[in-house]
C-alpha cells in the first residue's frame, strides 16, 4: 500500500463523524420544531437554545472535514 492510498483510506475514516453530524442536527431541528409547536410562547427561550445546538453539531463536522483535508493535502 501506498501513501497516496493510506491517505485516502484515513481521510474516508475522518469523515465518517459526518454521519453521526447529520443525523444530530436532524434530531435537534426535529425535537425545535415539536417544542415550539406544543409551546408556541416558549419560541423565544427554546430557539437560541436550538441555534447553539446546531451551531456545536456543525463545528464537529467542520472539525472532521479539516482532519480529513490535512490528512489528504499534507
Amino acid at each position: 500500500m501506498d501513501l497516496a492510498s493510506a491517505k485516502m483510506i484515513g481521510a474516508g475514516l475522518a469523515v465518517i463523524a459526518l454521519a453521526g453530524v447529520g443525523a444530530g442536527i436532524g434530531n435537534i431541528f426535529a425535537s425545535l420544531v415539536s417544542s415550539i409547536s406544543r409551546n408556541p410562547a416558549s419560541r423565544g427561550e427554546v430557539f437560541p437554545l436550538g441555534m447553539l445546538g446546531f451551531a456545536l453539531t456543525e463545528a464537529v463536522a467542520l472539525f472532521a472535514l479539516l482532519i480529513s483535508f490535512l490528512i489528504l493535502f499534507t
